[in-house]
């Protein structure tokens, strides 16, 4: 059985990651990893900890409505969150990564880095680029 591994941000791009990942994982018949990656730190306090639990709960009820078979990771570790997409993808087997993308200016990418980008280069399977409703 294969695995769609998706990278989700509660935004209206990792909302759109996935819904998109669902439908993959309905249409291949594959369990679903989705991965929500914080690099932690001072600004990950425990009001940050709260908040987050409440938007993971949001994501379980959506996985659960969805009737797919699913695995929920969120990490705090200090890694980039291309790191641990990219990780969990290769430790999985992933047959594909589900990821959402958002408009950046060129400097925004330039001094920010784009995680997009090195899952897209880097990762070892086929990754699917999604964008929001606008």
């Amino acid at each position: 059985m294969g695995t769609v591994v998706v990278g989700y941000v509660p935004k209206p791009e990792g909302e759109a990651a996935l819904a998109t990942a669902i439908d993959e994982a309905k249409l291949r018949g594959t369990k679903l990893v989705v991965v929500n990656s914080h690099r932690g730190g001072n600004e990950f306090d425990a009001e940050a900890a709260i908040k987050s639990e409440t938007q993971m709960n949001a994501v379980k009820a959506t996985l659960d409505a969805a009737g797919v078979e699913y695995d929920l990771r969120q990490l705090v570790r200090g890694f980039e969150p291309a790191e641990d997409l990219i990780s969990i993808a290769e430790a999985n087997e992933a047959d594909l990564i589900v990821i959402g993308l958002r408009r950046r200016s060129p400097v925004g990418k330039l001094i920010l880095g784009s995680n997009a980008q090195r899952i897209l280069l880097d990762a070892h399977c086929p990754v699917l680029a999604v964008k929001a409703a606008d």
